[in-house]
């Protein structure tokens, strides 16, 4: 059994420690909104935020998600706020990925 406080997190101390004790129930965060998208890259999904307690305050209702699958051991994803441009921190050493999706990946994606 599990007790869940306000902000919707819920805590089940389990005997198995590769699970987590603090987790989200299932009503809180976001959905996909539609269908992905299947990009050159990987994929994109526009996600809707469930009505949920709010844990930080000044959520976006709608974000886009980007999944590039850039190498078989290397996946990026970024969610952006599709209306709306934010500063985003620059990284000398991080470009942008030009290419097709990795295939023979040694990972899988559930989304």
């Amino acid at each position: 059994q599990s007790l869940c406080t306000l902000r919707g997190c819920c805590w089940s101390p389990q005997s198995d420690t590769n699970v987590p004790w603090c987790f989200f129930s299932s009503s809180h965060g976001y959905r996909v909104d539609g269908r992905l998208q299947k990009t050159q890259e990987g994929f994109q999904a526009t996600l809707t935020r469930l009505s949920s307690p709010s844990l930080f305050g000044n959520d976006i209702n709608t974000v886009l998600l980007t999944a590039e699958y850039q190498t078989q051991s290397r996946f990026r994803f970024k969610i952006t706020d599709p209306k709306t441009q934010r500063f985003e921190v620059p990284h000398e050493h991080v470009g942008p990925f030009s290419g097709p999706a990795a295939s023979s990946l040694k990972y899988t994606v559930d989304v």
